[in-house]
């Protein structure tokens, strides 16, 4: 079992930047594949970006590579995105996920085991 907070939200105007931090539970958080999802008013959820175990492989969303960076702390069972750069249309309920899978291209909303609770990010301009 892994719970999963985030922290880190809130309101910005474009062009700022913001962390999220998401504070897991759980001793075998180091095994499993962490990624970040968004949600804006009436689209799908979205993979943003995703993390292995080891931090040796990463995938990015094509909107926001070259913006945002997601890392990991496996010894504080944290992981981050921090966001440059930010946009209008990033303004969402970020998500932060852990997938059993080893290989971050494979996580989705549908196969993710634990989620947390989302943290708002507005962007304004």
């Amino acid at each position: 079992q892994v719970q999963l907070v985030e922290s880190g939200g809130g309101s910005v105007q474009a062009g700022g930047s913001l962390r999220l931090s998401c504070a897991a539970s759980g001793r075998t958080f180091s095994t499993y594949t962490m990624g970040w999802f968004r949600q804006a008013p009436g689209k799908e959820r979205e993979l943003v970006a995703a993390i292995n175990w080891g931090s040796t492989s990463t995938i990015y969303a094509d909107s926001v590579k070259g913006r945002f960076t997601i890392s990991r702390d496996n010894a504080k069972n944290t992981v981050f995105l921090r966001m440059n750069n930010l946009k209008l249309e990033d303004t969402a309920v970020y998500y932060c996920a852990a997938d059993r899978t080893s290989i971050p291209a494979s996580i989705t909303a549908m196969t993710t085991d634990y989620w947390g609770q989302g943290t708002q990010v507005t962007v304004s301009s």
